[in-house]
C-alpha cells in the first residue's frame, strides 16, 4: 500500500498527499507574495505618484480647468489614515505582480503532475508565457485608466469642481490592474487543460458563444467604472486570446492525433488505451 507521501509508478498520489502537496504550494506562493508586498512597501510613494499619474489634475490654487479644455479634478487624500490605506493597497498590488512567477510556477508545478513526461517540456514555455500575459494585462489596464479616468471625469457639471480623492482612484487603478492580468491568464489555463487531456480543441470552439456571453458578462461586472469603453477593452483581449488559445490546442491535438494514427508505440510513462467492452466481456 502507498504512504500518503509517495506516488504510484504512474504519477498518482493519493488524495491526502494532493492535500498536502497543494498546501505547501499554497505556503511557498503566499510567501513569495508577503516578501515582495513588503519589498514594494518600502517604495510606496515612488508608487503611488506612478499609479495616480493618469489622473487629470488641476492646479488646487485656481480650482476647475480653463472653460474648453479637458476636465479635470483636484487630486486629494481624505483622512488621517489615508495614508496607511494606500501603502497597503500598492504595496500588495505590487507584491502580486512582483510575484508572479513564483506563483505561476508553484500553480504549474501542482498541475504538472498530471501530464506525461513528453509533455512536461512545456513547463518553461508556459512560465515564458504567463508572465508576459499577466504582466501584458496590467500594462494594458494602466494604458486605458488615464481615457476612463477622463471619461468618468467628463461628466462633471461645468459649474462644480471634481475632487478626486487618491483612495477612490487607487481602488478603480488596483481592480482594474488585478482583473486585466488575471484574466489575460485565461487563454494559457485553458492549453494547460489541453495538455493535460482535459479538454479538446472541439469542444473548447463549441464554447465559443458561451465565451463570448460570458467575458462580456464578466467584464461589465468586474470593470468598476461600468463605461462601455472599459468594458470593451477587456472584453476585446480576452475573446482574441481565447481564440488562440484554441489554436494551439487544435495544434496540440492534431499532434496527437498523427501519433495515434501512425501507431506510436506507447511509452512507459503514457496511459494506454482502454479495452473495449465487448473485448474485455468477451476475454472473460
Amino acid at each position: 500500500m502507498l504512504s500518503a507521501t509517495s506516488r504510484a509508478p504512474e504519477g498518482h498520489m493519493p488524495l491526502a498527499a494532493h492535500l498536502r502537496e497543494l498546501r505547501s504550494r499554497l505556503v511557498k506562493a503566499i510567501g513569495a507574495i508577503i516578501v515582495t508586498t513588503v519589498v514594494a512597501g518600502l517604495f510606496y510613494k515612488q508608487l503611488i505618484d506612478v499609479v495616480i499619474a493618469p489622473l487629470p489634475g488641476c492646479n488646487p490654487l485656481e480650482g476647475s480647468n480653463p472653460a474648453g479644455s479637458e476636465r479635470c479634478g483636484i487630486i486629494a487624500t481624505n483622512g488621517l489614515l489615508s495614508p496607511v490605506t494606500l501603502a497597503l493597497k500598492v504595496s500588495l498590488t505590487a507584491g502580486l505582480i512582483g510575484a508572479s512567477p513564483v506563483w505561476l510556477y508553484q500553480l504549474w508545478a501542482f498541475l504538472a503532475p498530471g501530464l506525461r513526461s513528453g509533455e512536461k517540456k512545456y513547463t518553461l514555455i508556459f512560465l515564458a508565457t504567463g508572465i508576459p500575459l499577466l504582466l501584458a494585462g496590467a500594462a494594458f489596464a494602466y494604458a486605458v485608466l488615464p481615457t476612463t479616468a477622463q471619461l468618468l471625469i467628463s461628466l462633471t457639471p461645468d459649474q462644480a469642481t471634481n475632487i478626486l480623492p487618491i483612495d477612490d482612484f487607487l481602488d478603480l487603478a488596483t481592480r482594474l490592474v488585478v482583473v486585466f492580468g488575471v484574466s489575460f491568464e485565461l487563454p494559457l489555463l485553458l492549453v494547460m487543460l489541453n495538455l493535460a487531456g482535459v479538454v479538446s480543441a472541439r469542444r473548447m470552439a463549441g464554447w465559443w458563444r458561451h465565451m463570448i456571453i460570458g467575458v462580456t458578462a464578466f467584464a461589465a461586472i468586474a470593470t468598476p467604472s461600468g463605461d462601455p469603453l472599459t468594458l470593451l477593452a477587456l472584453a476585446g483581449p480576452i475573446t482574441v486570446l481565447y481564440l488562440a488559445a484554441c489554436g494551439i490546442a487544435w495544434l496540440n491535438d492534431r499532434r496527437r492525433n498523427r501519433r495515434t494514427t501512425a501507431g506510436t508505440a506507447i511509452g512507459p510513462d503514457e496511459a494506454s488505451p482502454l479495452p473495449a467492452l465487448h473485448e474485455s466481456h468477451h476475454s472473460s
